[in-house]
């Protein structure tokens, strides 16, 4: 059986502007499905190759799959479901299969304005996906499609999804297949070598309102470390990578196992031939400060922060754990550490005015980062501060949910007022930088390294390809008030869908009501309680503070 992937040709003018950045996705399924037999398996890069729908088409027709699958985060949802339709055109027998975080979460909402789709993937790829192929090779599909966990389809005019999926529990099996990728499209600009993301852990831990990481992966789970550097080991040897980031949203959480993936590069030599870079909170590197050194020996060269706002009350909203005053700290102790830092900043939300944007740059060049990133605040569709927002939202454009375009219009700003703001704190950020810092701090690798983040983002700005300002038609203030951001005003969200989140609105609702009546009646039994002589209860050890309510 001929399996072909296809990764939507979508950009934003976000991330990619640092490189050509491979996608990790076909690898780890790949992987998994040669394991399982399948040795057939194409794949097409229409984004990094730039094709055009026709010349997707062609390419499409002259492979002849048998199956065809596509992923999509928010933003490329619309061009995945456009290859699908492709698809269904050119080789109208191969199956169409969609994966990834927003059709897992936005199921409804995809089948019903994409009906071409034939089966959507829920949550974790590999051992659905393997276990579908399966039932396709055999032609158990679509007769037996009920049988399979973590699917979802139409099943006549009604959209049906089959129970949960477990996540992968023997991380052991995951064992991605990077030959699959052609390594020469797949450059770093900063450092001008080819660059992977291979990913330590699944999951993460923490809940933050505007994150889809742990509601997608469900459980955090770490790999072993020596297998991650297997593949870095194969990266590096097999496929010429100099430069990786780990796609974690925090790899640093398990202590013990960052560092045993750190002294496994170090006892493999691997540090004086391939550099890192992680995500990473300003808690753990408090944490681990002691350790930065070591994490610097082992090739971590870049580490962003999620310090995400200047102001104490975003980061509440944002249910961080950190401190304003703690981002300064961490970023020294990483400059000390000769690791560089980036401080990531969410601007635009509903309490954003010229003044919270002028305080972040000022933060900003106070906390003196090594280099600095302003996203809009982007309310993914399935998290719980959409929730929350819902009511604000305007645009359900979901091709410019991309972090770059401001989604959500601020009270007391225009739209265009606050892209223009955000590109005067670049301009004001990196013109410092280049003139006083860049070209005269440090020597060797570090001012090489930062010499090419800022050829990277100059690249960009000439080529009018950062934060899409070319097609925003963005050329400085004088134009702020003529932005046109392009919305497609005839997205809306599907009837099913949005029963969907009326229903799971009105659980949530009804969890918390039901939470704080219950914590009402603790406090009350306790304020109520009292012994037999009258005395009030005390804790165990005599005192009068009682546990507090978790």
């Amino acid at each position: 059986m001929r399996i072909l992937f296809v990764h939507p040709n979508y950009r934003s003018g976000g991330a990619e502007i640092a490189g050509t950045w491979p996608p990790a996705w076909v690898a780890y399924l790949t992987g998994h499905l040669r394991q399982a037999g399948f040795d057939d398996i194409h794949f097409i890069d229409a984004m990094t190759d730039e094709l055009t729908d026709a010349d997707l088409a062609q390419r499409m027709e002259a492979i002849k799959p048998d199956v065809v699958g596509v992923t999509a985060i928010t933003p490329s949802i619309y061009r995945a479901e456009d290859v699908l339709k492709i698809a269904r055109d050119v080789v109208p027998d191969a199956v169409r299969v969609m994966g990834g975080v927003h059709a897992t979460f936005m199921y409804k909402q995809v089948l019903s304005e994409a009906p071409w789709i034939d089966v959507i993937v829920r949550g974790e790829g590999e051992e659905i996906c393997t276990e579908l192929m399966l039932a396709i090779e055999d032609g158990r599909f679509p007769a037996e499609r009920k049988k399979i966990r973590g699917l979802a389809f139409m099943d006549g005019d009604k959209i049906f999804a089959t129970q949960a999926a477990s996540t992968v529990k023997d991380l052991s099996k995951i064992k991605p297949d990077w030959s699959v990728l052609d390594w020469s499209k797949y450059i770093y600009i900063p450092l001008n070598t080819r660059v992977a993301i291979p990913n330590l852990a699944r999951g993460c831990p923490f809940t933050c309102s505007f994150c889809s990481q742990w509601k997608f992966w469900r459980d955090y789970r770490v790999r072993d470390p020596k297998d991650v550097v297997d593949e870095i080991e194969d990266l590096v040897e097999n496929h010429g990578v100099g430069f990786f980031i780990l796609a974690d949203e925090e790899p640093t959480i398990n202590k013990k196992k960052f560092v045993a993936f750190c002294q496994e590069l170090i006892d493999r030599g691997l540090p004086d031939r391939v550099k890192w870079g992680i995500n990473t909170r300003v808690t753990d590197i408090y944490r681990d400060k002691d350790l930065l050194k070591f994490y610097r020996k082992a090739g971590l060269v870049h580490v962003s922060l999620g310090t995400e706002a200047a102001a104490q009350m975003k980061l509440d909203v944002f249910n961080k754990e950190t401190k304003v005053e703690e981002n300064k700290t961490a970023i020294k102790l990483l400059r000390k550490a000769d690791i560089l830092v980036e401080a990531q900043f969410i601007v635009g939300l509903d309490n954003e005015t010229p003044e919270t944007l002028e305080e972040t740059y000022k933060m900003a060049w106070d906390w003196q980062p090594d280099l600095a990133n302003w996203s809009m605040y982007t309310p993914w569709p399935f998290t719980p501060l959409f929730q929350e927002l819902k009511d604000q939202v305007e645009i359900y454009d979901f091709s410019k949910y991309n972090f770059v375009t401001p989604i959500m219009k601020p009270a007391a700003m225009e739209r265009g007022e606050l892209l223009d703001g955000v590109m005067n704190n670049y301009r004001r950020f990196y013109s410092r930088k280049a003139l006083f810092h860049y070209p005269w701090r440090g020597t060797g690798f570090r001012r090489r390294y930062l010499l090419g983040c800022l050829y990277a983002f100059l690249k960009a700005g000439f080529q009018r390809t950062f934060y899409d300002l070319g097609k925003a038609g963005y050329w400085g203030p004088q134009t702020k008030k003529t932005v046109d951001f392009h919305f497609d005003e005839t997205r809306q969200v599907a009837e099913a869908q949005l029963e969907d989140w009326e229903a799971s609105a009105d659980r949530a609702a009804r969890a918390k009501e039901r939470r704080e009546a219950v914590k009402a009646q603790t406090i009350a039994r306790k304020q109520d309680l009292k012994m037999p002589n009258g005395a009030q209860v005390k804790a165990c050890s005599g005192g009068d503070q009682q546990m507090e309510d978790v």
